[in-house]
Parts: C-alpha cells; sequence; structure tokens
C-alpha cells in the first residue's frame, strides 16, 4: 500500500526561471482603473464557463457593494481547443457588458500543451497589464474553467494583502456528488479534515503570523493570487506539465514570501473525475476510487511525525536567525555554542551534522534551508524508517489527540 497524495509529485529539483513575457497576448489596453487581473486556463471548457464567469460578472465587496467598473478583468486562454470554448467566451462578454472579459486563442506545440505553460502565459500578461498602469501591488488571480468563486472573493483576496500576505491561496470546496453515501466523498471529506487537524497543530507547534489559524492547507491553481511584485521576485510561474500551482507555492516560500491560507476565500470546484491535467484533484478523485474498490486507506505522515518536523523546524528557524545575528560565527562556520545546536538539530531531522550546519550557514533565506531539508531528508532512509506512513483513520486519531494535548480548553478543527 503505497502514497497516493500528489506530494509524492511535488519536483524536487529547482525549475529555473524564464524571463517573464514583455509582448502582450491582448491589443486591448488595459483600463487605468485595473487593480485585478483575474486569469482562467481553458481547454475544452465551452460546457463549464458560463457559469465560472457568470459567478465572476457578479463580484462584490464585503459590504455586499458590486466591485467598481474596470476595477477587475478577466482573461481566459482556449488552448488546443476542439470544441466552441473562445465562441462561448465571446458570447457571454456581450452576455456581460459591465465585465472586461477578454480571450486569447492559442495552439501550443504538444511539448507545451499542458497547463503549467497556459496559466504562465496567462499570469505573465496579467502582470505585464497591471505594471502598464502602475500598480506593481496589483493582484493577479488564478481560477478554473470549471470552478466558481464566491461573491466576495476578489474583495476577500485584497484584504488578506492588505492584512500583509504576499500570496492568498483560497478553500476550494468539491461539489457534492450526486451519489448517496459515494465512497470517494467519505475519503475527501476525511483526507480534507486530516488536513485541516494537521494545519491546527503546525499552527499551535510553529506559527507564522500571516498565516494563523483558523486556516485551511490549499494553494492550487483554482484559487490562488498574489502580488505582480510577489510574481516578478520568484521568476514568475515554473513552467511544469502539471502541480504548477505547488512549484509556484514553493518558489513563493524559498524566498520567505508571505503566503496566507485564508478560510475566508473560497470557490467551488468541479468533482468530474476526467480532468485536463495528469496530477491534480480528478487525479486525487480516481485514485481514492481506486482504494475504495480495494478496500484500502491512503497512506499519510502520522501525527507524531508532523510533530517532530515542525518541532525541528521551529529550532531550525531560530538556528538560522540566530546564526544570521551571530558575529562570533565566520561566514564559513558556525560558532561553537550555535554548531552544538545544529548537531541536535539535524539528529531530529535524521540529516547529518556537516550537512545541515553548511546549510544553515550557505541560506539566504529560511525558505530555501527548509527545502534544502527536505530534498535530503528525501533522499536519505533514516526519516522515512523513523516515521513510516500511517492508514488515515490512524493518523486522525493521533491529530485529535495531539490536538487535546495543545489544546485542552480549546477543541478540535472542525
Amino acid at each position: 500500500m503505497t502514497s497516493v497524495l500528489p506530494s509524492r509529485f511535488h519536483a524536487a529539483h529547482e525549475v529555473a526561471a524564464s524571463p517573464l513575457l514583455e509582448r502582450g497576448l491582448l491589443t486591448v489596453p488595459p483600463r487605468p482603473e485595473l487593480c485585478y487581473s483575474v486569469i482562467i486556463p481553458a481547454k475544452d471548457e465551452a460546457e463549464n464557463l458560463p457559469a465560472t464567469l457568470a459567478a465572476l460578472a457578479t463580484q462584490v465587496d464585503e459590504q455586499g457593494q458590486p466591485l467598481p467598473l474596470y476595477s477587475y478583468e478577466v482573461i481566459v486562454l482556449a488552448n488546443n481547443c476542439r470544441d466552441a470554448t473562445a465562441h462561448v467566451v465571446r458570447q457571454l462578454a456581450q452576455a456581460y457588458p459591465q465585465l472586461a472579459l477578454h480571450v486569447i486563442e492559442r495552439t501550443l506545440p504538444p511539448a507545451e500543451a499542458h497547463v503549467g505553460k497556459a496559466r504562465r502565459l496567462l499570469m505573465d500578461e496579467a502582470a505585464r497589464r497591471l505594471r502598464s498602469v502602475g500598480r506593481p501591488h496589483g493582484i493577479i488571480a488564478s481560477t478554473d474553467a470549471d470552478t466558481r468563486v464566491a461573491p466576495t472573493w476578489l474583495a476577500s483576496i485584497a484584504a488578506e494583502i492588505a492584512a500583509g500576505a504576499d500570496a492568498v491561496g483560497g478553500r476550494i470546496v468539491a461539489e457534492v456528488p450526486t451519489q448517496r453515501n459515494c465512497p470517494v466523498r467519505r475519503y475527501h471529506l476525511r483526507d480534507a479534515a486530516y488536513r485541516l487537524l494537521a494545519a491546527q497543530l503546525e499552527h499551535l507547534i510553529d506559527p507564522d503570523p500571516v498565516d494563523a489559524w483558523p486556516r485551511h492547507h490549499q494553494h492550487f491553481g483554482a484559487s490562488f493570487a498574489l502580488t505582480v511584485l510577489a510574481y516578478e521576485q520568484v521568476g514568475g510561474l515554473p513552467v511544469v506539465p502539471y502541480l504548477e500551482d505547488e512549484a509556484l507555492y514553493q518558489a513563493l516560500c524559498g524566498h520567505d514570501l508571505r503566503v496566507r491560507h485564508s478560510p475566508a476565500v473560497r470557490v467551488t470546484t468541479s468533482a468530474r473525475h476526467e480532468g485536463r491535467v495528469a496530477v491534480g484533484l480528478s487525479w486525487q478523485l480516481r485514485e481514492w476510487a481506486a482504494l475504495s474498490e480495494q478496500l484500502r486507506e491512503p497512506l499519510v505522515a502520522s501525527g507524531p511525525q508532523l510533530t517532530a518536523q515542525w518541532q525541528a523546524r521551529r529550532q531550525l528557524r531560530q538556528l538560522w536567525q540566530a546564526v544570521k545575528n551571530d558575529v562570533h560565527s565566520s561566514g564559513a562556520a558556525l560558532s561553537p555554542t550555535l554548531h552544538a545546536v545544529g548537531v541536535r538539530i539535524a539528529d531530529m531531522l535524521g540529516l547529518t551534522k556537516q550537512m545541515l550546519c553548511q546549510a544553515v550557514v550557505e541560506a539566504v533565506t529560511f525558505g530555501a534551508l527548509w527545502q534544502c531539508v527536505q530534498q535530503e531528508q528525501a533522499t536519505r532512509q533514516q526519516w522515512a524508517q523513523r516515521w513510516p506512513p500511517v492508514a488515515l483513520s490512524c493518523a486522525l486519531a493521533e491529530l485529535r489527540m495531539l490536538l487535546k494535548q495543545h489544546t485542552p480548553l480549546v477543541g478540535e478543527a472542525q
């Protein structure tokens, strides 16, 4: 029994950044009032786009008033389509004259005909357009063609950015299936419960002031936003065939940019099992369906493993910050006192002391240091042998017990 979590597919290697798009894809100039540019990659999505665009056409602020005209636009990239996707968008542009709705048609070569390339083209275009009207803090907001955003989606994103976030991952809820007692739905809900419980425990062990509880666990293309400055700082969206959203999140973390997993930013997405990408929600739903047929459970990280990882991460962050402030540490080595701390943390993480201490000295950001640690753990057997994965039901019980130990008066995550 092996893990079916998408983290198996997260790229361990660094994707080289490429220059951002300089020439525009659109000939229509942006309005001077533009603050948000919403991007949607769409391949054969003529059936789903009407609901998606209807939700975007009726965005309101937090008081329920319509967002100012021309403060936001929507750009759809219809790539390699065999249906009437582009035609449907043009019809909807006439149906919603108050919405600045644009469509771009492209036939990408086979090696580039994937969501990573499509979303990169769109995000580059959004960044270019916001820059052209003098908005480096303007917001690039991504969603999918089978997704319906909440009425306050853009306003809630803007509120999180104003509160200090550089990027925002929104809560993504799948449509409820028509089938009663759907086994895949049960797997999905239990997985969500596991991740929310883990997020609460993470907050208690190694809190992030920008991403405090309540929070969630998602940072995916169906509901993700970031400022133009943050996008430019990481060199744009990595062009990978799938999990491009996860790669962008990792790039942001590697630069110590602030990512908020906001419960206030919500969307509803399709629960279809046949999607447009090799690895995504539809893939995960198929994996859960296969496990259900085999009467097996997903394997996940145990509660004690997560606890150990986050405790070590908190101590490693403190060590890294101390090294940056320590006048007794040279550019090539830790002071004796901090070296002893590094040796202890290396043992906690199952790493060699030489590797960890060198990484601490060389890391420019803590995010880059932590990614280095995780990559090293993935190549070594010690950590995996110490903390083997466990069945999801077991992990849920462990997390609930650990939360009671950490917060006896607060209770469990919902």
